[in-house]
Formats: structure tokens, C-alpha cells, sequence
């Protein structure tokens, strides 16, 4: 890696740090108890500019690129993973499209207030029969004078609850599908025919919200397609290629916090009259935790780096994020044992993390599903 970090960029950092560790932290519990983001904290998170990280400035974002928009992402992932997810799945697949792809009218038209906050965004691809296979949709688009009229349903979509816009995906040739067959649209909440499902119970990440999103007869004006009609899977691969190394990027951030909070916990744990971090088998636990979490770190950052250089990463972002995403688990996972019984009390933080971690191996792509493109990019190219 080559990264260096410029001034600005070291303060940012702290300032999402300090952000964090002062304000989020002290309401993570409220989060996990209530099952919601204090509305102040999403203001704060406006004022600092969060909402429009991966927003050109022409926009009103603050246009960070792809490294230093990991380096954001990796301080957030130290927070409650909730809050995480909601500013994640806004400024990652659920702007990039816009950003990337979008027509210079509904950049106008949608990005300033994205960039503010004040309209939520939202990636609509999964559907019941369309999960890891993609290409498998079933939703439909068809053209009617200067609109698009869109049928379909998809499911288990993050922000979908509050979300304003959408870029939504559906079939606009059956015979070519995939090939040349897909189309994105950018959907906004009101328009005629979308619908909400009930919102989702999860396992984990209160406070972040997912539900069926029902299209009924949507009327979708013309110009709002994303992209070229047709191009919407191949579009949806580079946006989900970038949002992959996102959650890479958060997911090493969490690590981090479970070590600081596990060496912490180990010094202070008294048994057989020592401190715990005294044992080996704490400490080659640690050292596991560490070194693999630094591993994700470089896989996250070279992957960002290739972004930023314009360079393809399908390969690099399937192994940033099927790496970072397994040894979070397994961090999670040492972290509870470290803290033993008050680990799996849920006013500890750890329970949280355990139960947030296990998320990470299967949206956005299962960890199988990154294998298969990490096999397939290795024959290729051997």
C-alpha cells in the first residue's frame, strides 16, 4: 500500500473517532434497547457531513474518495453497528449509482439533498428468488409512453423504512436478462404504486431497519433510469464491488473496538489471583485478534487504493470483504470468550458486536458467493 494520510484527512479521522467514542457511545445501549438512532446523533452525523461523504462537493458533499472514505468508514465501524448501517448503505450502493452512472438532471435534482440528510437513500436489488443469484429477478419494467411502469417486490432491504429514494432493479428484457436485460431506476418514495412491507426483526443491529419494498404499477419517469437501459446487473456489480469494500472497512473498525475492549477487560479481570492478560492463552488470543484484523486493514485499504486508481477490483473487493467480514466473527468471537460469562450480558457491548458480526458473512454478498468470484477471477487470470 501507498496510502498516505494528508493532514485534513488524520484530522478527519479524529473527529469521527472523538465523535464516536463521546457521543455514540454513551447511547449505544439506548440504541439496542429502543431499537433506534436518537434523532440528535443523525443531526450531529449531518453537521459533520457523513451523509454526503461519497457526494461530489459541486453537490454539496464533501467527495471524499474511495480510501478515505474506508479510513471514515472504519472509525464508524467502532460505533453501535446500526448507526453504521444507515450511513453506510446511504452513502455506499445506495449514492453510488447516482454518483457513478447517474444523468447531470437527476444529479441536480436528488444529490444536494442526499448530501444533507435529508433524503435517505436506499439500494433495492434482493428479492425472495433473487438472493445470491442476482440475475435470478423476477421484478419487471415495462416502457408506457414516458414512463416506465415497474411490478415487483423486493426484499430485506436496509433503510427501506425511512428511506426517500431508491435505486431499484427489474427486468426490461426477459430474453436477455442479465445480458443486456436489467435495468437500475431511481425511485422516490411517493411515486404512485411503491409500497413498504412491515419492517424486518432481526438478530441484530438494532436500529438499523430493513422491509419489503412492493411495487405495484410504479410509475417511474423516464429520466429516471441510471445508467443505459439494459446495463442495470452490470451496473450493480461495480456499485456492490465499492460497497463491498465499505463493509470491509467497517468491519475492521469493529475489530478494533472488540480488542481495545477484551485487552482492556483482560488487565482488569483478576482470577487465581492475577490478572487475566497474564495467561498465554489470553494473550495468543490477542494476538490473533491483532494480527488478522491488521491483515483485513491492508486487504481493505489496497482494494480502495485500486478504486482510486481506476483500476478494476472485483477480485480485490470479494477478498477484502469475505476476509474482513470472516475475522470479524472470529474476533467477535475470542472477544466473548476473553470477557467469559459478562460477555454474553447484553448491557455489555460484546454481546453486541457477536450478534451484529454475524450479519457480515451474508449481505452484500455471502461469503460463498465472494469465493466463487475469487476462484473465477484466479482461473482467469492463470
Amino acid at each position: 500500500m501507498s496510502t498516505v494520510m494528508t493532514d485534513e484527512m488524520q484530522q478527519m479521522k479524529t473527529m469521527i473517532k472523538n465523535f464516536v467514542d463521546k457521543e455514540v457511545e454513551p447511547y449505544s445501549q439506548q440504541i439496542e434497547d429502543q431499537d433506534e438512532i436518537p434523532p440528535h446523533l443523525v443531526d450531529e452525523m449531518k453537521e459533520l457531513g457523513l451523509f454526503g461523504m461519497s457526494i461530489p462537493e459541486v453537490y454539496g458533499g464533501i467527495g471524499l474518495n474511495t480510501v478515505e472514505k474506508a479510513i471514515v468508514l472504519e472509525q464508524l465501524g467502532r460505533a453501535h453497528n446500526g448507526l453504521v448501517s444507515l450511513i453506510s448503505a446511504h452513502t455506499g450502493i445506495g449514492s453510488t449509482g447516482l454518483v457513478k452512472l447517474g444523468s447531470d438532471y437527476l444529479k441536480q435534482k436528488y444529490l444536494p439533498e442526499m448530501a444533507a440528510g435529508n433524503k435517505i437513500a436506499s439500494f433495492a436489488l434482493s428479492e425472495p428468488g433473487a438472493g445470491s443469484d442476482a440475475t435470478n429477478l423476477s421484478t419487471q419494467a415495462e416502457k408506457s409512453g414516458d414512463h416506465w411502469v415497474v411490478n415487483g417486490m423486493k426484499h430485506f432491504i436496509t433503510n427501506a423504512p425511512i428511506a426517500d429514494v431508491f435505486t431499484v432493479f427489474a427486468l426490461t428484457d426477459k430474453e436477455k436478462r442479465a445480458k443486456g436485460g436489467i435495468t437500475a431506476f431511481f425511485i422516490e418514495k411517493d411515486f404512485p404504486g411503491l409500497h413498504i412491507g412491515k419492517t424486518d426483526k432481526k438478530m441484530g443491529l438494532r436500529g438499523s431497519y430493513t422491509a419489503q419494498v412492493i411495487l405495484e404499477d410504479c410509475m417511474v419517469p423516464e429520466e429516471n433510469v441510471i445508467g443505459e437501459v439494459g446495463m442495470g446487473y452490470i451496473n450493480a456489480l461495480k456499485i456492490l464491488g465499492e460497497g463491498r469494500i465499505g463493509l470491509a472497512a467497517r468491519a475492521v473498525g469493529s475489530c478494533e473496538k472488540l480488542i481495545e475492549l477484551s485487552a482492556s477487560y483482560a488487565k482488569e479481570r483478576v482470577q487465581f489471583g492475577k490478572p487475566i492478560a497474564d495467561n498465554q492463552g489470553i494473550q495468543w488470543m490477542l494476538a490473533d485478534m491483532a494480527t488478522e484484523t491488521e491483515a483485513a486493514r491492508t486487504l481493505t485499504m489496497m482494494a480502495a487504493e485500486k478504486v482510486d486508481e481506476g483500476k478494476k477490483v472485483i477480485k480485490e473487493a470479494s477478498m477484502a470483504k469475505l476476509y474482513a467480514s470472516e475475522v470479524f466473527n472470529k474476533v467477535a468471537d475470542k472477544a466473548l470468550q476473553i470477557h467469559g460469562g459478562i460477555g454474553y450480558i447484553n448491557e455489555y457491548a460484546v454481546e453486541r458486536f457477536y450478534r451484529d458480526a454475524r450479519i457480515t458473512k451474508i449481505y452484500e454478498g455471502t461469503s460463498e458467493v465472494q469465493r466463487l468470484v475469487i476462484a473465477r477471477k484466479v482461473l482467469e487470470e492463470n
